[in-house]
Order: structure tokens, then sequence, then C-alpha cells
């Protein structure tokens, strides 16, 4: 095993005991104590995995969670506020563990979440309900029905159905989607969109992509 794990705590003490619990279980740790720290160093690598406080300095964990894209994170934080914790699992968040926690609870997530990541990530055909795609020929159907989609709907698609779970803003869509899809902008966006639910709702009547008022987009 050797999944890499970031922590981003500015409680040294926390912080320490993580990753001396994390290590032995053969992960590998890095750390960061700020938002700021923690931006530069997400510039520099791409962990498999990130443990993220709130309360943080220069940015604070609520800034920097949506500036993180294709990473599973949990937050790991002393508020316990339950609207709180929607507003972030509805932001991104991929789990909510509240300090002082259990580590062996902590850990348990933790695999869930690279274990989740590690099937997606390992296969070339995405499912959710009836409708499939395949990451290598393009090929998308719904009941086997085959839907023909521009390059920018695909590229929107596949980020969805990679993250089945999460709800995906608009700037993160185009973040992820602009080395394929350089014409999409934030302006046609919302109508590549609209294009797109229009070509999977006509084969069998069903709405695979739902908005999340002022939020973006995510799997219906």
């Amino acid at each position: 095993m050797n999944e890499h794990i970031m922590v981003i705590d500015d409680d040294i003490h926390i912080g320490n005991m993580l990753e001396e619990a994390l290590s032995s279980d053969g992960y590998k740790v890095s750390r960061a104590y700020s938002g700021t720290e923690a931006l530069m160093l997400l510039s520099l690598q791409k962990p498999d995995l990130i443990l993220l406080d709130l309360m943080l300095p220069g940015f604070s964990g609520e800034e920097l969670l949506p500036k993180i894209a294709g990473i599973p994170v949990i937050i790991v934080s002393a508020k316990i506020d339950i609207d709180n914790k929607v507003d972030l699992l509805l932001s991104g968040a991929a789990d909510y563990i509240t300090k002082p926690f259990d580590i062996k609870e902590l850990k348990a997530r933790i695999k869930v979440q690279l274990r989740s990541r590690q099937m997606t990530s390992s296969a070339a055909e995405l499912v959710y309900k009836e409708l499939k795609l395949n990451t290598v020929t393009h090929n998308v159907t719904v009941k086997g029905e085959d839907i023909r989609l521009t390059r920018t709907e695909f590229a929107i698609l596949k980020l969805l159905m990679l993250n089945p779970a999460q709800v995906i803003t608009k700037s993160i869509i185009l973040d992820r989607i602009s080395a394929d899809t350089p014409d999409c902008t934030e302006t046609s966006l919302k109508q590549h969109i609209s294009n797109l639910r229009r070509k999977l709702r006509s084969a069998d009547g069903n709405d695979y992509i739902e908005a999340v008022w002022g939020i973006g987009f995510k799997m219906a």
C-alpha cells in the first residue's frame, strides 16, 4: 500500500498523531499547515486523499475545498453544526468526521474513499443506473441505445459520472474539461449541459443530471 494522504491541519499535535498512525499503516503522508501552503503543495503533487481541517490560517478549509478537484476530501473538524456539514458535503467533500475522533473510525472512512476511488479509476466503463459511458471508445448508451454526444458533452458527463455522489461546481467543471474542450465557456456551459440532459432524457424519459441551485451539477 503506498497511497498518498495529505493532512491539512495547523494543529501540530493532531497532525503528528495522524502522520504516525497513517504511516504505520503504510500510507505516504504529507503535511500542510495553512490553506495557502496546501494550495502551493497541491500545484506540485496530487495526493490520493486529503484530510482537511476547517480552521486554518490563510485560506480556511471552506475556502480551500472548492479549489480541490478530483481528490476525495474528508473534513476533520471540531465544528459540529449540521447545516455546516450539509453545506460542505454539497460543496464537494466526500465525508465529514468530527473532532475528537476515533482513529479506527477515521482509518475505516479513509479505506472506503480510497477503495471507491480505485474502483472508479480502474473501470473503463462507467455505469450509472441505465446509463453507460466507455472512457476508451467514448460510446455512451442508455438502455443499450447509442447516444451521440459532442466532445464537450462527453467530457462533462464523464466528469459527473466519475464523481456520482458529489456536486461539481461550474468553475470546477470548466477547469477540469478545459484541456479537452477549450471552447467551453461559463456562458456556453449552461447550454451544453441543457443539451446533454435533453439527449439523455430522450432515451428513456429519466433525468440523469440535476442542477443544484447556486452551486453546480450532479448525477440525479
